[in-house]
């Protein structure tokens, strides 16, 4: 049983590698708990997170990524603190981008991002995966083995976003370059990430560039697009805001579905039947990605401050308070699916999990994450066969042995070596 009256979430190793006992004590105790850290609950249930996701008006998102560190340089009194936040919203991590944002801001914002991942961009977009997964695959097929994240997802889920924001050919070996040294901080604690207003300075440089060039001499590509999109009421936003949202892409996009490609590989090479039943019936392979999304969620907190004293499950969260909902938690919940612990392709309710989070602040992204995992499942399943763990990375069977990146915001392998049988 884990201690977590003295367990501290945020710092504890023990944790990394494998949270979801430390989840089930204490949404055992409560769904809505208090933990080491003071002044923060954390959100186990899944009914209970849905409901703090869907209510913008008790809590805001402002330290969606951060969570309490480093929190309101004052403390919070009373039972509103609507106006305190306003007052010191610029000085928290990544205030000005779009996850941190609330009301109409984040409304405009978002509205903004639909209109540059359109349907027909989207489409565009998976059609280019397949070249790009296959360009991947041929550095190392001839091997019989790859680590997935660097020889594969790492690279493929960057360029896919290159490709979606239109970044020139000539500049996409630079970003994968420069991008490939984003790495969250060695120590568990906060990420490097949100240590910083503007830590992927090369991204902004590059689509501040970008964006001032299109403005100046419109051409006929997603640049351009990006650079003329307009808010709904027809205003044209500032420069900052459309560098903002294509850096928001690329941190928050490329990251989580590199996780996710990397969480199904393993229950996939883990179990040989999978792969016979993929092969078999393509269709299944997107139940397959939602019960990898649920079983294992690429986000392990997210983060919601306390606006108004309200109550979540019956319990009484004061105003202030960082309220920490954990995905994977919420989607492990017994209440909401059976054999929780289990992966299971026959899951009648698996689309209701909570990976991508709810309401208002859903990731925008969902869908090309998704169409990403399997587009990198079929190429995977179409050229190689005997997908397996590699016993010299991982250990043999019943004795396997993985690590995680030791951060608490993010849940995702440090590495996973997989070998194989090339096909043809």
């Amino acid at each position: 049983m884990v201690d977590v009256e003295s367990v501290n979430f945020f710092t504890e190793s023990t944790l990394v590698n494998d949270p979801y006992p430390y989840f089930d004590e204490l949404r055992g105790r409560c769904p809505v708990h208090p933990v080491a850290q003071p002044g923060v609950v954390s959100v186990t249930g899944y009914a209970e997170a849905v409901e703090v996701y869907r209510d913008g008006e008790a809590f805001s998102s402002c330290n969606a990524v951060s969570g309490p560190f480093p929190g309101l340089p004052v403390q919070p009194e009373g039972d509103d603190i609507g106006a305190l936040i306003e007052q010191y919203r610029d000085q928290l991590p990544m205030s000005d981008f779009l996850v941190n944002l609330d009301g109409d801001s984040h409304t405009m914002q978002r509205a903004l991002l639909r209109r540059l991942l359109t349907p027909n961009r989207l489409r565009d977009n998976e059609e280019a995966m397949w070249r790009l997964a296959d360009r991947q695959i041929d550095e190392f097929i001839d091997d019989g083995e790859f680590e997935v994240g660097a020889h594969y997802a790492n690279s493929f889920s960057l360029m896919v976003v290159a490709d979606l924001l239109g970044v020139p050919e000539r500049d996409r070996e630079d970003f994968r370059r420069q991008l490939g040294a984003l790495k969250p901080a060695p120590d568990v604690g906060m990420p490097a990430q949100v240590t910083s207003h503007d830590p992927l300075e090369f991204l902004h440089q590059r689509f501040t560039e970008y964006i001032q060039e299109r403005r100046r001499e419109p051409r006929s590509d997603v640049l351009s697009e990006l650079a003329f999109a307009t808010y709904p009421d027809g205003s044209t936003p500032e420069l900052d805001v459309v560098v903002r949202l294509s850096t928001f892409l690329f941190a928050a996009g490329g990251d989580t579905t590199a996780r996710l490609i990397a969480s199904a590989m393993r229950i996939l090479a883990e179990n040989p039947e999978y792969q016979d039943l993929l092969r078999g019936d393509r269709r299944r392979i997107a139940d397959f990605v939602e019960e990898t999304l649920r079983l294992e969620s690429p986000t392990k907190s997210d983060f919601r401050l306390t606006r108004v004293t309200t109550r979540v499950g019956g319990v009484e969260i004061p105003a202030g308070t960082t309220v920490m909902m954990h995905p994977g938690a919420a989607n492990r919940d017994p209440r909401k699916f059976d054999e929780p612990d289990r992966f299971r392709l026959d899951r009648s309710n698996v689309r209701e999990h909570i990976a991508f989070g709810r309401g208002a602040h859903s990731c925008p992204g969902g869908p090309l994450a998704r169409a990403e995992a399997r587009v990198s499942i079929e190429r995977f399943l179409d050229r190689m066969t005997d997908i397996r763990i590699s016993e010299s990375a991982h250990g043999p069977a019943g004795a396997r042995h993985y690590e995680y990146e030791p951060t608490f915001i993010l849940r995702g392998l440090t590495k996973l070596r997989l070998s194989f049988t090339p096909i043809g």
